[in-house]
């Protein structure tokens, strides 16, 4: 049984409630892993999920703990949270780069999907800082070094811009989506659709190993209901780890 690991897709929001003289604190956990991990367990794969707040002690520090995984996924998780486990950060212990290690896998045969959101790529404020990492080396597009943000509130379209088998079964026409990470592309990288003439879905071949990238959210609030309702949703998500892991 193929396995495939999700890393992300999860925060904590705390709200201030003010009422006149008096103010009080709430705090509530969120995950936004659900449309993408029903996908795939569809399709016959065994789903583990790391939470952002899990991630810097349970996110593998080994590639012999990344190869046992058919497929790793970053969505919306930034390269800190990765890079600075609790022993490196407040103790000034030295620890495995995990970006490296990520590196490592894929050209050792892994597959890699990097899915778009605030702390992916460059990311809000260039905070995500992919694309100063040993990540950038298996990524079919190439990240900005300033916020990478495009907000379309108004709704805005990919278009399939090469035949590919990830887009078996899907049709031109999608649902539009309210934002996504801007990227270059490169010429290791295919890119196979595009948004507002930027890279939308791009794949690549890097050592023995593949990656691609979808530069728009699997779940809100870019990928909006009607994208996380579509009936292809399933198929699109399937496909793609298909082509990963053959």
């Amino acid at each position: 049984m193929k396995k495939v690991l999700i890393a992300g897709e999860s925060w904590v929001s705390q709200t201030t409630h003010i009422k006149g003289f008096d103010s009080f604190s709430t705090v509530v956990y969120e995950e936004g892993v659900e449309y993408i991990r029903k996908a795939i367990e569809k399709a016959g794969y065994v789903v583990e999920f790391i939470p952002n707040h899990l991630a810097p002690v349970q996110f593998p520090s080994s590639t012999a703990e990344l190869n046992t995984y058919s497929c790793v996924i970053l969505s919306d998780i930034g390269s800190n949270t990765l890079l600075l486990s609790p022993e490196t950060f407040s103790k000034s212990i030295k620890t495995p780069n995990r970006c490296g290690l990520l590196k490592e896998y894929v050209y050792q045969g892994g597959g890699f999907m990097m899915i778009g959101g605030y702390m992916s790529f460059s990311g809000i404020d260039a905070k995500a800082r992919y694309g100063f990492t040993p990540v950038k080396d298996i990524l079919p597009v190439e990240c900005l070094k300033i916020d990478d943000r495009a907000e379309h509130p108004e709704g805005i379209s990919p278009i399939i811009v090469k035949e590919h088998e990830v887009f078996r079964g899907i049709p031109e026409e999608w649902p539009q989506f309210l934002g996504y990470n801007k990227t270059k592309p490169i010429p290791q990288g295919e890119v196979i659709a595009t948004i507002d003439g930027d890279p939308f879905i791009a794949v690549g071949e890097f050592g023995k190993g593949k990656s691609a990238v979808f530069t728009s959210d699997c779940a809100p609030h870019w990928g909006p209901p009607a994208f996380v309702n579509w009936e292809f949703y399933d198929i699109l998500w399937t496909n793609l780890i298909d082509y990963l892991t053959k």
